[in-house]
């Protein structure tokens, strides 16, 4: 195994104290997106191993574990192609997309003018990306038919969008000589992760609906026959000794997938609701690959 990350007591001293005040750390996500784990980052830290080589993260998404832990080595993968394209261009031009961001205020009118009419340049665009997600209701991304974003302003409380100090954090961190951002499927972007690696699974699902219609609930995120294929991927991965991670919803019908495993609960407030009283105490799965029996 090529150890590519060393986590010392002092190293995680720090890093729990960073997980602990995640509003405040840097680098911490500079986008707000939906499903974020930056709430549970002191639960996961708790089941990250010392020692690992690469670092792999196929649902991105906002980043929080990846910009916790600032690996050096690591593959960031996502099927949304406009985000890795805002990594690459934070990554490769930090100064020109925050000087795009900085007139950039919450406005009504300017929000659906940037939603229905983009821009080409990738800095530019990347700018417009940020804004769009922090102005947004709950931090949403969803397109339509034609592929085009189509999630309502979302009324902000503040003229905040993006903190150009944070950003540039975000970059150095991006920028290391052997972090990956790819396009990809998860399946893809996992195919290199080998013994000792580090991988980290958060597919998109949805964590209020415990019924028996969870399935068919879920079904417009992230398909059941994916949430199988991941599973096997993850139970493949488990096999060659890589260090996995998967959140997703507390549902007996996810523990079932994940033979191997041990289940953990993590609770939280529901941040994904139209009215304050929707928002509830609902519970989500971490699920740890269970250590294999060196016999």
């Amino acid at each position: 195994m090529k150890v590519h990350h060393r986590i010392t007591e002092a190293d995680h001293s720090l890093l729990a104290d960073r997980a602990a005040a995640p509003l405040s750390a840097e680098p911490r996500p500079f986008l707000k997106w939906a499903g974020s784990k930056r709430r549970f980052l002191p639960m996961l830290l708790r089941h990250i191993p010392r020692r690992f080589g690469r670092y792999f993260e196929p649902f991105l998404g906002g980043g929080a574990l990846f910009f916790l832990l600032r690996p050096q080595s690591a593959v960031l993968a996502d099927a949304c192609a406009e985000l890795i394209e805002t990594y690459e261009a934070v990554r490769n031009n930090p100064s020109a997309v925050c000087r795009y961001i900085k007139p950039l205020r919450p406005d009504k009118d300017l929000y659906y003018s940037i939603r229905g009419q983009r821009s080409v340049g990738r800095y530019k665009r990347a700018a417009e990306f940020i804004y769009l997600n922090k102005m947004c209701w709950n931090g949403l991304y969803r397109v339509n038919k034609r592929g085009e974003f189509n999630v309502p302003f979302g009324r902000p409380r503040s003229d905040y969008v993006a903190d150009d100090t944070n950003i540039r954090s975000c970059s150095a961190a991006l920028a290391t000589d052997d972090v990956r951002l790819t396009v990809s499927d998860f399946e893809g972007a996992l195919e290199n992760a080998a013994r000792g690696d580090l991988v980290f699974l958060d597919p998109p699902y949805v964590t209020g609906h415990q019924n028996n219609g969870f399935i068919d609930y879920n079904e417009t995120l992230f398909s059941w026959d994916d949430q199988r294929r991941l599973a096997d991927v993850a139970k493949e991965l488990r096999a060659k000794g890589v260090h996995v991670l998967v959140t997703n919803a507390d549902h007996p019908s996810i523990i079932n997938l994940y033979g191997g495993f041990v289940p953990h609960r993590l609770s939280s407030h529901s941040t994904i609701s139209g009215k304050n009283l929707g928002r509830r105490r609902t519970s989500e799965l971490l699920l740890v690959a269970k250590e294999r029996s060196s016999k």
